[in-house]
Parts: structure tokens; C-alpha cells; sequence
């Protein structure tokens, strides 16, 4: 099974890039890199590819990212959602990368599982570490910032709107827009989990009421508050 689909077009072939990324299938919406693999050397030409994928495998997205690199037909991407995590590495294959005024591009740094002793923990980090450096060449390549800028962006998990995104290079322009300088750039927005969770844990704590006072406390209801904060946790 695939979550993607080609459409042939008098300008080449489009393709839909949806669902999670992973090295095998194991659900419908999975985007596997073998089977991307066959439909995408099925044909000649150039490519428009469309994204919108929560992320997923880092090893998975580096084999699709190496593959159209390696395309000798144009690609340009479009994110029209969201491309987070490994998805925002596929992203940087395009020889054009345009966003939907929109969407989204989250970057952060790679995670895993580890189980066993001390050496094995520092083996993980290790790892951990040599792959965040890897996926550090893709943006580098593209938006051409420093890689201490790049790495403590990941280290913050920071997401950007289209604006914010071509500001910064990992976008090369924000559809649909007639002006050189969008708006969108000049009202893009970049946050970073760690800023909006102690935000709103901030004002969860200003509004919980005291048991020394009976008196209506003003301002958002906590449990709405703790609800807003599971969902980026």
C-alpha cells in the first residue's frame, strides 16, 4: 500500500506525498522508500512533488532525499500542509522549494529508543549525535545558514511559517503571491516548543485560584489552558 499517487501533467508528472515515513510498511499511509523508488523511475521528465507529512524514519526520508537529488528531471517541491521532521529534509531535495502561505516547516533533532547498559546509553547518544549532524547537511545545503544556527534551531524544535521559512532560505518562495517581498515575509512567524510550553505553563500556574481566597479568578479557564498544552507536548 502507498499514500501517494502520480498524475501525469502537459508539465510532467505531479506527485502527492502524504502520511508517515518509514523504512517498511506496516500501514496504509506509510510512505516507504522502495516502493517511492519504482514509481518515481517509472518515467522520465520533470517532477512537481506535493508535501504534507508529519515526518517520520530519518533513514527512510535520507534514502528519498538521495533519490531525488540523484533525479535527473527538475523537482519542485510544494509543501501545501505541514513538512515536519524528516518530511522538512525531504523538502530540501527540490530544486525549487515553494510553500503555501499556510503551511509549515518544523525541524528538530532525531530521537530514538535505547535499552541496555551505560556503554550502550553512550553509544545512543553517539549515534544521536553523528545523525542530527547528517540531517544539519540537508538545511545547510538549501537555506545556507550556519550549522550552530541550524542545530540550536533543531535543539528548540522550531517551527516556521512560509514567511518565516523563505526568510531564512529553507523556502525559495510563498505561492500564490504577486509581490518580489510578500507580506508574508515581513509578518512571518517562527516559535519553538520549549518558548510556548513554558508560556502556557506560565499562565496555568497564574491561574490556578488560591485556597485563601474565594474570590472569581479572571482570565482563561485551566482546564482549557492544560488542553492547549497537551496538544504540542
Amino acid at each position: 500500500m502507498k499514500f501517494w499517487n502520480f498524475a501525469k501533467t502537459e508539465e510532467g508528472r505531479t506527485l502527492y506525498l502524504d502520511g508517515y515515513i518509514a523504512e517498511e510498511s506496516w500501514f496504509e499511509d506509510d510512505v516507504t522508500p522502495k516502493i517511492f523508488k519504482e514509481e518515481l523511475e517509472a518515467e522520465r521528465g520533470d517532477i512537481t512533488l506535493f508535501i504534507n507529512s508529519p515526518g517520520g524514519d530519518c533513514f527512510a526520508a535520507s534514502r528519498i532525499y538521495t533519490m531525488l537529488k540523484e533525479y535527473e528531471g527538475k523537482v519542485t517541491v510544494k509543501i501545501d500542509g505541514i513538512a515536519a521532521s524528516a518530511a522538512s529534509v525531504i523538502a530540501m531535495a527540490g530544486d525549487e522549494v515553494l510553500m503555501s502561505p499556510t503551511a509549515m516547516l518544523m525541524i528538530h533533532n532525531p530521537a530514538t529508543i535505547v535499552w541496555g547498559e551505560v556503554l550502550d546509553m553512550k553509544r545512543g547518544i553517539e549515534v544521536l549525535s553523528e545523525v542530527k549532524e547528517s540531517i544539519i547537511n540537508a538545511y545547510e545545503s538549501k537555506a545556507g545558514l550556519t550549522r550552530q544556527k541550524i542545530s540550536t534551531m533543531m535543539d528548540k524544535e522550531t517551527w516556521m511559517s512560509a514567511g518565516k521559512a523563505l526568510e531564512l532560505g529553507f523556502c525559495d518562495e510563498v505561492l500564490y503571491t504577486e509581490k518580489k517581498v510578500p507580506d508574508a515575509v515581513v509578518n512571518g512567524f517562527l516559535f519553538d516548543k520549549m518558548t510556548v510550553t513554558n508560556h502556557f505553563i506560565g499562565r496555568l500556574n497564574k491561574s490556578k485560584p488560591t485556597t485563601k481566597s474565594k474570590e472569581k479568578v479572571e482570565g482563561t479557564d485551566v482546564s482549557q489552558l492544560a488542553k492547549r498544552l497537551e496538544l504540542i507536548k
